[in-house]
């Protein structure tokens, strides 16, 4: 392609009808996406249910998540670094595990963020209940969602920036957490004496159901850790995608692996664990929450309640906005209707982020019944997907290893063999899937969906749908572009320094 022709080509990505997407994340707003993305409702609000299920021992099971989380993400980012592609791993599945795979990757994980979408927005007015407990869920569901529906309609900027200051808040806050957090277990605070770690035992033992809960309690867990492939779909707009993924991915695992565990940690030390569970099956108690409740430390635990709403918010917003574009790199391979392949002139495509609202309607409709007991049946029909992309993430990886030539920079620690290992422990987390009480159902579900894509796939839509190769090109071309201008930068700096002498 011509260096014209290439400059029409980026041109048409900001008018109406084009198909493709800018290249305008900073380095920063795309690792505060990846952290927004995964820091959000599994962890303030669902690590309750984890840690009825295992008490303090969910610790370990925490661990064991951040490490499987870890492979996940790092092979995810050496494959994003190499090919920062639109559609992001679901199009790097569809090269090396087939056009059905691919199809499968992209649609389970656009079913999980809409659903996810949804789930966040019941936590936020969930936490809004905190202050106004007459307001009706569905209000605040449907106040916020608005909102985030008009942020992601104008431009992936505006959302890069809103998603920077809100995850900076929660990150920010977490660290916060993370110290009064240690402070009241070892030395106390005003009024408070130190703690220690005797709630860790006392109740049971460190292990009060026994190990085979750390396995189980996984399946629960693992929802805390989706977004970590949010480093593949952000790179479509990075404007330096090579260092921003291999920034992003290693700024993630260590953030998430020590708020995780950490923050866990800090809780079921503090109070006893079942007091951190909350109301057990009830959804409607953040254990973070809880701590400063049941020390009597009321403003703190206002703000904490405040936390955990944006730490949701954001999550909501991160994951519509890879819904969406999931929604357009599956138009635009023939997977979807061609129409939402379609981007406005602000280069968003906003088709899809419209039927990427479909999660908020679901979360508004269960707002008005059920909404406690329907929280972990949605879980669960999210691991479902989940499990399938991220399972799907490491065989693409697999193979991706054995036909590519050494990735430069960014690797997965023991490639290959490292993947093999995280496939294994997905698998072992499937079966956990299914042996967790009121699982069940929303499993099957999650399988019956499945099959149902599967048969729609070979009897409608592999006649129509086609392999872009040009996505591939377009990726390594503004990588090379990005890093042919800093390096006229670097030497022109160079040049003027030696000038200056």
């Amino acid at each position: 392609m011509s260096h014209n022709d290439d400059t029409r080509s980026h041109a048409a990505a900001g008018t109406a009808g084009s198909r493709t997407l800018k290249r305008s994340l900073s380095h920063g707003q795309m690792t505060m996406i990846v952290m927004g993305s995964a820091l959000g409702t599994g962890l303030f609000l669902g690590s309750g249910t984890a840690i009825a299920m295992a008490g303090p021992a969910v610790i370990l099971t925490y661990a064991i998540g951040s490490a499987l989380a870890s492979v996940i993400g790092a092979a995810t980012g050496e494959m994003a670094v190499r090919y920062p592609v639109r559609g992001g791993f679901g199009t790097i599945a569809t090269r090396y595990l087939g056009p059905f795979a691919g199809f499968l990757t992209r649609i389970a994980y656009w079913t999980a963020t809409v659903l996810i979408a949804g789930v966040e927005l019941v936590s936020v007015a969930t936490y809004l209940n905190y202050w106004w407990p007459q307001l009706p869920l569905w209000a605040g569901i449907a106040a916020f969602g608005v909102a985030l529906i008009v942020l992601n309609l104008t431009s992936v900027k505006s959302f890069g920036m809103l998603e920077f200051f809100l995850s900076s808040i929660k990150v920010i806050s977490i660290i916060a957490f993370l110290l009064v957090g240690l402070c009241l277990i070892f030395f106390g605070l005003p009024g408070h004496a130190a703690v220690g770690t005797a709630n860790l035992f006392n109740d049971g033992g460190f292990m009060p159901n026994g190990l085979q809960s750390v396995w189980l309690s996984l399946a629960v867990v693992m929802f805390s850790f989706g977004g970590i492939e949010m480093i593949s779909i952000s790179a479509a707009e990075a404007k330096d995608p090579s260092r921003s993924v291999r920034s992003s991915a290693k700024a993630m695992m260590v953030r998430l692996a020590t708020f995780y565990v950490l923050a866990v940690l800090i809780v079921v030390a503090v109070i006893p664990w079942r007091s951190a569970s909350g109301l057990g099956d009830a959804v409607d108690a953040s254990p973070f929450v809880l701590v400063f409740e049941q020390l009597g430390i009321h403003g703190v635990a206002h703000f904490v309640n405040f936390v955990v709403l944006i730490a949701a918010l954001s999550s909501a917003n991160a994951n519509l906005y890879a819904g969406a574009r999931l929604l357009h790199s599956l138009a635009a391979d023939g997977m979807a209707p061609r129409q939402l392949a379609q981007v406005n002139r602000a280069g968003v495509p906003a088709r899809a982020v419209w039927l990427s609202t479909s999660g908020m309607v679901i979360a508004i409709l269960l707002a008005l019944y059920s909404p406690k007991e329907a929280f972990l049946s949605m879980i669960f029909v999210i691991m479902v997907c989940a499990l399938t992309v991220w399972v799907l993430i490491l065989f693409a990886y697999i193979v991706y290893k054995r036909v590519e030539p050494a990735t430069n920079g960014f690797r997965l620690w023991g490639g290959q063999f490292t993947a093999a290992v995280g496939v294994l422990l997905l698998f072992a987390v499937w079966v956990a899937l299914f042996m967790v009480r009121g699982s069940m159902v929303p499993a099957i579900v999650g399988v019956g969906y499945f099959v149902v894509l599967s048969l729609l796939y070979f009897a409608r839509i592999r006649h129509t749908h086609m392999i872009d190769e040009q996505t591939f090109v377009e990726a390594q071309q503004a990588t090379a572009e990005y890093d042919a201008m800093k390096y006229d930068a670097d030497h022109a700096l160079e040049t003027a320094a030696k000038l200056g002498r």
